[in-house]
């Protein structure tokens, strides 16, 4: 028993005392190394190409600044990395370590460019690296692929060639699932991303989010769910598996319809051993030892997710009702009026809920005929939708305010909804009950109403208080002048008649205009767009990121839908595109409205905060509508 504590103790002080020697060592070799910082970058590229650039220094640093890279697209970047070796040759030993600042970056157009140096501060110096040329050509991947690989193998250490680990194609990739492949137009689906890895991975940064022209979509994942890793058995191996991203999709047209691939990049850490040979046999067990000889490599991953094409079918011709409106799902619909029995000037609530699971959020009007002695406002639409892995469901609640100006008894004729369900395979149809309201006269002079709201309890009651006596002037008229057959007495006469003449006109104008629903859907566009705008501002002021982009989304394309007479159900940037070119509207605009959708989507789905975007959007949304305004009259 003495021996052996007596053994443990003497091993315990020689392995004390040889990590002391290295740390001499070590510390004596930093001292001595030349700090250095040095820029690269790929040569010769091709436009659209991505490339890294990266500046690494041999010596702790800090405050990096980097160059003005307004000649390329920064995908992105700057990200740091941190990396140490140790090398003992002859009974030498020195360390290393190394800072790399990296960015990725994408050429966007030909030429010869010069990035200027970057610097960083070390020992509260600042050092500058080596400018970097790169030069953009078309097809030079294919030239400079041989002459990268060959100053690569030129360039390897045979020293570390040994201890270098690269991932395979397996150990990290994402792709792709989607829950229907051939739906119907307007179906439901999601799309959900799986990164899949079996080894550590850190700096997951998404560059390319996926587009999805000819589909309407949401984000089924909130940016403050916390990703859930589980483990999966993947050909006999296990792999750790997270949902990165969740979209439903509803298509907007039949066809065939394709989704780009999405984009990332990943640092991928791998467990390693080098073997250190110094000729000295002391030296070699000592850095071999299994504490010592044990480090990680880091790997940058470029990932790409695999497309996905979905084949929309499109919904029966036959049976299909003449009110449909786009509605795809399984659906209920009820509605209900506070009150029948009223008087003049008193308002009435006529309400309609839908509400199920499906496209719900695409619903976005009620065709109800209103009797034409009632004043009507907006719609206030509520929406309660509910986001889940299974899809889109909730309700959506449309409130009618109605104010009978003549007393009588009026009818409103039932409300049909109409929706195809996926369930049956076939049209459904509802019809609301016929409500009959008898309106009696009003007791007094009706008092004037002022409405600033979208319901019955914004309705302000004015004049209904104690009023002035007005002070009339004194007529006085000449003695000996005759009102009978003077100018005064025929314009009495065919002043009234023309007026009623004028006035029957007037309301033959205005029927015929509300009959004509495309043109009062045109008339009010601006309007609709403009209140949503202002909803929209209240959310930019409030934060309400998430609530704030789906106002902006469907203020515009609500605008064109009834600016132009299209569906929601058939509007896509093409007949969009279309549509304007016809209204002779300048391509400029046209490509400015286009990217503002495109911005609107990606700072939508975009992960991190959104805050920074949300003024520029509401600007440029407030701007585009003006333009448009001004070159359609």
């Amino acid at each position: 028993m003495n021996m052996d504590s007596g053994t443990r103790r003497r091993a315990n002080i020689k392995e004390i005392s040889l990590a002391m020697i290295f740390l001499f060592l070590l510390a004596g070799s930093l001292l001595a190394q030349e700090i250095e910082f040095i820029g690269s970058a790929k040569q010769v590229v091709e436009p659209g190409e991505n490339f890294n650039l990266t500046y690494t220094i041999n010596a702790q640093a800090g405050n990096f600044k980097g160059p003005n890279l307004s000649d390329f697209t920064i995908l992105a970047g700057p990200s740091t990395s941190t990396a140490s070796s140790i090398r003992s040759v002859n009974g030498r030993t020195t360390m290393t370590i190394t800072y790399t600042f990296s960015y990725i970056l994408q050429a966007y157009k030909e030429g010869t460019f010069v990035i200027q140096p970057a610097s960083v501060m070390v020992d509260r110096k600042q050092l500058q690296s080596n400018p970097v040329t790169v030069k953009v050509v078309k097809g030079a991947s294919g030239n400079q692929q041989g002459q990268q690989q060959g100053t690569m193998q030129q360039g390897r250490n045979p020293q570390q060639k040994a201890g270098v680990a690269e991932t395979s194609s397996n150990d990290v990739y994402i792709k792709a699932f989607v829950t229907n492949s051939n739906p119907f137009q307007g179906e439901g689906i999601v799309v959900t991303y799986k990164l899949f890895f079996k080894v550590n991975i850190g700096n997951v940064n998404i560059n390319k989010f996926s587009s999805f022209p000819g589909f309407w979509s949401q984000n089924l994942m909130s940016e403050t769910d916390k990703l859930q890793p589980y483990k999966q058995m993947i050909d006999g191996e296990q792999y750790v598996v997270a949902d990165i991203r969740k979209i439903a999709l509803f298509p907007l047209k039949s066809g065939r319809l394709s989704i780009d691939p999405l984009e990332l990049t990943c640092v991928a850490e791998i467990k390693r051993q080098t073997k250190t040979k110094t000729g000295d046999p002391f030296f070699d067990d000592f850095f071999n030892d299994s504490f010592f000889n044990n480090s990680y490599a880091t790997v940058e991953k470029s990932l790409k997710s695999n497309p996905v094409v979905i084949n929309v079918k499109p919904l029966p011709a036959s049976d299909k009702p003449s009110d449909f409106n786009g509605a795809v799902g399984s659906f209920t619909f009820r509605s209900e009026i506070d009150q029948t029995r009223l008087k003049t000037n008193e308002p009435i609530t006529l309400k309609f809920v839908v509400s199920g699971q499906g496209n719900i959020q695409l619903i976005d009007k009620m065709n109800i005929t209103f009797p034409p002695d009632f004043e009507t406002y907006d719609p206030k639409i509520t929406s309660d939708i509910k986001t889940s892995s299974a899809g889109i469901s909730g309700t959506q609640t449309f409130e009618y305010l109605m104010i009978p100006r003549k007393p009588g008894k009026f009818t409103i004729k039932p409300v049909t909804f109409s929706y195809f369900d996926l369930a049956k395979q076939k049209y459904v149809r509802f019809n609301s009950p016929q409500y009959t309201i008898e309106v009696e006269k009003g007791s007094g002079e009706a008092a004037t109403l002022t409405y600033s709201g979208v319901s019955k309890e914004d309705i302000k009651y004015i004049g209904s208080d104690i009023r002035h006596i007005k002070n009339q002037p004194l007529f006085i008229r000449e003695t000996g002048t005759l009102f009978f057959n003077s100018i005064q007495f025929y314009l009495w006469i065919f002043l009234p008649l023309l007026a009623f003449i004028a006035l029957i006109v007037l309301l033959k104008k205005q029927a015929k205009r509300r009959a004509d629903t495309l043109l009062m859907r045109n008339r009010k566009a601006t309007k609709i767009a403009r209140k949503r705008l202002k909803k929209a501002a209240d959310f930019l002021k409030s934060g309400k990121q998430e609530e704030f982009y789906v106002e902006i989304s469907q203020a515009l394309w609500g605008y064109l839908s009834d600016k132009f007479g299209i569906s929601l159900a058939d509007l896509s940037m093409d007949s969009i595109h279309e549509a304007l070119v016809v209204k002779n509207v300048d391509e400029e605009i046209i490509n400015q409205f286009i990217e503002t959708l495109n911005n609107t989507e990606y700072a939508r789905f975009a992960p991190g905060d959104k805050s920074l975007m949300m003024e520029k959007i509401y600007n440029e949304a407030l701007e585009l509508i003006t333009k448009f305004e001004r070159r359609l009259k």
